[in-house]
């Protein structure tokens, strides 16, 4: 049984533990303001992109634009995985290796970009087509290094006889809610169901030019988009995660304490009957 020596030292410990979580979890809920601040003002425009190059290829069926369409017959296809650089954040890592290593299982010869360094650490034990990975980057979350990603994806799609290329990312919900997204980001996919305006469109410059300049913008944006989606699940994760941690750290502190004071008073107790006891004895 723990003295009561053992039981002081480790409910100092946790104590400690206790104010470490707490702070991460205000650290993480400051960051995470931030992040949806970014969030709210890239959405729009992106979506307003994706809206655009969508309604093109409604309109323009028989395109045949590599952005829009590809008929190639390589089963070259490339997945995005966006995952953190560090732990502590609950199952926000963990889902989405389960996840891509699903994708392994099922095409073992898909190839991978990974993102984040928890995922490359964990996904190169699974499959040794990992054509490049990226860590370090949510550190300062700069649109510039969306935009390097953004533009290794395209010259791979449009030169390296790709036939798809997907994300695999964590999606920003709430901050108590997120969910696991796997999207194709080249081809641009139609609308599942949209009624489209049969107006014609008079195009400047041409067709073909302003769909690969809307593309361009489009992956690099949608990226970025895509970061800003993954960086604020991980932080509002880790907040619930270290939230819960400080939670649990107070529980345990206080049964410890319940246990120490009850030992405590045994002690004393036992002390004063021996001491009664010797009075007792020598009185006699």
């Amino acid at each position: 049984m723990a003295s009561l020596r053992d039981l002081k030292s480790r409910i100092e410990s946790i104590k400690n533990t206790r104010q470490i979580t707490n702070a991460m979890k205000m650290v993480a809920a400051s960051k995470l303001r931030k992040s949806q601040e970014r969030i709210f003002s890239a959405r729009p425009y992106a979506s307003f992109i994706d809206t655009m190059l969508r309604t093109l290829k409604m309109k323009n069926k028989a395109s045949t634009h590599l952005l829009l369409n590809n008929n190639r017959t390589s089963a070259k296809e490339l997945v995005v995985i966006f995952t953190a650089d560090k732990g502590l954040c609950g199952a926000f890592n963990s889902g989405i290796i389960r996840k891509a290593q699903n994708i392994i299982h099922e095409n073992p010869e898909k190839e991978f970009i990974i993102v984040g360094k928890k995922g490359f650490e964990y996904l190169k034990k699974d499959t040794e087509n990992i054509k490049k990975s990226y860590i370090g980057i949510f550190n300062e979350m700069k649109f510039t290094e969306s935009k390097e990603i953004g533009t290794l994806l395209l010259d791979l799609y449009m030169n390296h006889n790709y036939t798809k290329i997907e994300v695999l990312y964590n999606e920003f919900k709430s901050a108590i809610q997120h969910d696991i997204v796997l999207k194709t980001i080249l081809p641009v996919k139609p609308f599942e169901s949209k009624i489209v305006s049969s107006t014609d469109f008079i195009y400047e410059p041409d067709e073909d030019t302003l769909i690969e300049e809307l593309g361009k913008k489009f992956v690099d944006v949608e990226l970025w988009r895509i970061m800003l989606e993954s960086s604020a699940a991980e932080q509002a994760a880790r907040m619930n995660a270290m939230e819960s941690a400080t939670e649990n750290a107070s529980d345990l502190i206080s049964s410890l304490t319940l246990q120490y004071n009850r030992k405590r008073q045994a002690a004393i107790t036992t002390e004063i009957i021996e001491i009664s006891s010797g009075a007792s004895a020598i009185n006699q």
